[in-house]
């Protein structure tokens, strides 16, 4: 049974639950991330969730989302995603939003997760598995950008808002500087023990 960590508003670990039960109306608060995954040309990853997944069906996003196990370090938990998800192999993994956090709805479901944000070179081809992801695409970052931003805009609500916060850190995604992993928060600096 998958579980995702419980946080406070601290972001420190308090519980665990049933990943299958955790998404309501009223999600609680939990540990997540999420990665933008590049070609070595610099192209970015879209990609388009399941429309058999619960939260966000049918959704354009970024590369991949996840949660990490517990005591699972969580770049481990990315390249375990990325390979399970998008069947690829991530290179120069680095951790560049520690800190982003939101809360979005859409038909009575709820996401409330503190979700450090990663970016990553693909090593090879995607090869999705079909439960977790519908299509992808290769684009250039300043075009995908536009097409998430535009007014109506297919992608999620936490692309469009780790959008915002990735141009703040310059135009070119191969320089964005390194985040802070003492801004992670603390249940993602310590893999959690036994709750």
């Amino acid at each position: 049974m998958e579980h995702v960590i419980l946080l406070d508003d601290s972001g420190t670990a308090t519980g665990l639950q049933d990943k299958s039960t955790v998404h309501t109306d009223s999600t609680p608060l939990h540990l997540a991330f999420s990665c933008y995954v590049f070609d070595r040309s610099g192209r970015f990853l879209a990609s388009r969730r399941a429309l058999s997944k619960k939260t966000w069906p049918g959704i354009w996003t970024n590369s991949v989302c996840g949660h990490p196990a517990q005591g699972e370090p969580l770049t481990d938990a990315v390249r375990r995603r990325a390979g399970f998800e998008l069947g690829l192999e991530l290179d120069e993994l680095r951790l560049v939003l520690p800190a982003f956090r939101y809360r979005a709805e859409l038909d009575g479901v709820v996401e409330n997760e503190m979700c450090p944000v990663f970016s990553a070179v693909a090593v090879g081809d995607p090869a999705p598995h079909p439960d977790e992801v519908d299509d992808f695409r290769w684009l250039a970052w300043d075009d995908f950008r536009r097409e998430a931003n535009a007014p109506d805009s297919a992608f999620s609500p936490w692309c469009r808002l780790q959008i915002e916060q990735l141009t703040a850190l310059g135009p070119e995604p191969a320089a964005w500087p390194e985040g802070d992993p003492a801004l992670l928060p603390p249940a993602a600096r310590q893999p959690s023990p036994v709750l």
